[in-house]
Order: structure tokens, then sequence, then C-alpha cells
């Protein structure tokens, strides 16, 4: 056999045994909405500190950008053809940055995707973000166990459970991913009063 009938036999097999593959599904990407708005809502007097938002800790269910669903009992799954635009943890991240921008008293504020030094580090453990159905009933649950550390010595000065349970309107994704966008803007809200209430008391006072 010369070289050049293996070369044409070698190339049929391989684009044959690529037929055969599945192809990939098609899915929409969803970024997490938010009804605030983007102008600081000044509720209080500025605070001199600086806070670092860390990525949060969570289950390799949640820590993906899967739109989570618990059907029945303790079963976990997923929408198919929709994923969002990052995983979990990072978008409850990225929407409490969004939160103390809004609110206006805590001006700086990074995440840990800087090197920034800062005051104090809020993180934590994201412990559901899914939506968890009772009967005919479905609900968005966003469970923080929020984290208040001091940065330079990593000491952990105060720690607080928050959950919020969202009802869904309706069983298609979009009408679930806006309820996820309602239950993080109402948990981002908690986060930030507790945060900033916290830091008024922990923080280190300005330098002269």
């Amino acid at each position: 056999m010369t070289l050049t009938r293996i070369a044409l036999l070698a190339g049929f097999m391989l684009i044959s045994s690529c037929s055969i593959l599945p192809k990939q599904e098609p899915f929409d990407v969803y970024r997490l909405p938010s009804a605030a708005t983007s102008a600081p809502a000044s509720r209080g007097a500025p605070q001199h500190w600086s806070l670092r938002l860390t990525k949060l800790q969570s289950s390799e269910a949640l820590n993906s950008p899967n739109i989570a669903v618990i059907p029945q009992g303790d079963v976990i799954s997923h929408y198919k053809g929709s994923r969002w635009s990052d995983p979990a943890p990072v978008l409850v991240r990225n929407r409490l940055l969004e939160g103390f921008q809004h609110d206006g008293r805590v001006s700086l504020v990074s995440t840990d995707d800087s090197i920034f030094q800062t005051d104090l580090e809020l993180g934590g453990s994201l412990q559901a973000f899914q939506t968890e159905y009772q009967g005919a009933n479905a609900s968005v649950v966003v469970r923080l166990d929020a984290l208040l550390v001091r940065s330079y010595d990593q000491r952990l000065l105060a720690s607080r459970r928050f959950e919020v349970r969202q009802p869904v309107s309706a069983v298609q994704v979009p009408a679930v991913v806006s309820a996820f966008g309602q239950a993080n803007d109402q948990l981002t809200a908690q986060v930030v009063s507790w945060a900033v209430e916290q830091g008024q008391k922990l923080a280190p006072p300005p330098r002269p």
C-alpha cells in the first residue's frame, strides 16, 4: 500500500469518527438581573475604611454556570439549554460590589481580583442558589453565611446567615432568572446594611 493511499485512508477514518460525535446543544447565557438604579442611595455618613469582597465558597454543584434547580427531594439538577454568565459565587460577589457602590457609604471597595490592601474583607459560604419546588409551587432560594474579617491578621470579626426566598411566577427560565434577580437584590441590601453597621464598630479609625 502506497503512502498516498495510507494517508487517504487515515483521513477518511478521522472524518468518519468525527461525524459520530454528539453535537453540542446550543444554550442561552443569562446575566443576573437587577432592579436597582445606578444612582447612589446616600443613606448615611461616608465611611473611611476600605473593604475587599472575596469569592464565596460553595459546593461543586453551585460553583458552575449551571442554573440549579431542586425539582423534588434532595435531587439537584439544572435547567437545560440555559447558563449563567459566571458561576454563582462570582455572580453574588459581583452583585454585592454593585450593592456597595449603589449604597455609597463605603467608597473604597474592591474584589479579590485585585491586590489592593484593605481594612476589612467580606466573604463566606454560598449555601444555596437554586430554585426549589414544593408541590406545584417554586421559589428561588439564596442562602449566604457571611463573614467579616480583619484583613491584616485574618481575624474573624462578625458572621451572620442571610436567606431570601422569592416565589417564581412561571416555570419558564426567563421568569426563574427574574426571580433570581429579585432575590439577590434583597440579599444584597441586607448584607450591605449589616456590613456597614459592623464596619462602623470594627474598622480601625481613620489615619490623621
